[in-house]
């Protein structure tokens, strides 16, 4: 079995991953900063090269809105390469490409970075996890109002699907940019919020509010859409009910 390093393997997506490639007989090395075994900052690049030593296989999960990705990725890359590792999985969102949001900017800058660093790689692209769809929703209700983008649909994909679908890649040789992986319906946010309100047994009028700019313009297009790759099996209302959705 393999030897296999993931960065933001405490995190949400990351640590489903550590534990489908464990449970698969694999050797699993979780990166973080406050480790005791592999302590490690991607930002400033310190503890790669110890933690790097003799990793067949890294899964890249590690990310952050507040920036700083591609300057992670790049000292990533360069200890992997050093570490003769032979095969970098990425996940990445559906849109980084059409979006112009900066966090999507610098997703895409990773992806290329990746392309071509010379290493065997794998890229994957999701649409957004039920977690994230949910936060916004618990965030937005705290106000009399739920406000919603008007005119945007979202896709949102069980990330446990996405576990599965990485950690099966992880075990397999390089494939490149692979199919993306959306959730199984695609619904605008008005009715999503219903959703949600109606799960968690709350009370708001759901309001539709046309936000300005190229962003949300690409949200409206469904730049972060892909209707023709809707592979996901749970919707949100069965995430919801898992999760015993509560106010």
């Amino acid at each position: 079995m393999s030897t296999i390093l993931v960065t933001g393997g405490t995190g949400t997506l990351g640590r489903l991953v550590v534990e489908r490639l464990r449970g698969a007989g694999h050797r699993v090395r979780v990166l973080s900063r406050s480790a005791r075994d592999y302590p490690v900052d991607l930002i400033e690049g310190t503890g790669l090269d110890a933690a790097m030593a003799g990793a067949d296989v890294v899964v890249h999960c590690a990310s952050t809105p507040k920036g700083g990705d591609d300057k992670a990725a790049a000292h990533l890359i360069e200890a992997a390469r050093t570490a003769g590792v032979r095969h970098l999985v990425y996940i990445s969102i559906v849109g980084v490409d059409e979006v112009p949001l900066p966090y999507y900017r610098v997703k895409y800058r990773v992806e290329r970075m990746i392309e071509e660093s010379g290493l065997g790689w794998t890229v994957l692209r999701t649409t957004q996890f039920h977690d994230l769809v949910l936060g916004y929703f618990r965030a937005m209700a705290k106000l009399p109002v739920l406000l919603v983008p008007a005119g945007v649909a979202d896709q949102p994909i069980d990330v446990q699907e996405v576990a599965d679908r990485l950690a099966e890649l992880a075990a397999a040789p390089p494939a490149g940019r692979v199919a993306d992986m959306g959730g199984p319906e695609t619904l605008g946010m008005t009715d999503l919020a219903r959703v949600y309100l109606k799960a968690a047994g709350r009370r708001r009028p759901v309001l539709p509010v046309r936000l300005p700019g190229k962003t949300f313009a690409a949200y409206r297009r469904g730049g972060h859409l892909t209707p023709a790759h809707a592979v996901g099996r749970g919707t949100f209302t069965e995430f919801l009910e898992r999760q015993g959705v509560r106010a």
